[in-house]
């Protein structure tokens, strides 16, 4: 259904640190960078088919987080949830909504984590147990 998903970012070697550390927990490798034809940067992580970007915002404007977003990443286990959130709040990232861990909800038992990445996003590490 999707084809990518895109932040923004006033710093963008801040998140590339970040989001290197948090999206190779998953797998994925170095992003390729690509610099728009009005000037600005972006990073592209293209990982299992999937496309996760980051960018400097096209309209010259400060970039701000969805607010009522989350950008849920999967994960293949839930010792990798945890792993997620604890690289990402060791790469500036802050914990938010409590603990990684085991929640009930009406999708069934999850394994969750969320985090804020430094620039406010909200991101989410799930797992769902067989």
């Amino acid at each position: 259904m999707f084809n990518h998903v895109m932040v923004g970012t006033d710093d963008i070697e801040r998140s590339k640190t970040f989001y290197d550390a948090v999206l190779g927990v998953l797998g994925a490798g170095e992003p390729m960078r690509h610099k728009s034809e009005a000037g600005q940067t972006r990073l592209f992580y293209v990982h299992a088919g999937n496309t996760f970007s980051v960018s400097e915002p096209i309209n010259g404007e400060a970039a701000t987080c969805a607010n009522g977003g989350t950008i849920g990443f999967k994960c293949d286990s839930a010792e990798q949830v945890k792993e997620f959130h604890d690289v990402a709040v060791a790469h500036g990232g802050t914990s938010i909504e409590g603990p990684p861990g085991l929640r009930e909800s009406s999708m069934g038992a999850l394994h969750l984590s969320y985090v804020r990445d430094p620039d406010g996003n909200k991101l989410c590490g799930i797992h769902r147990p067989k």
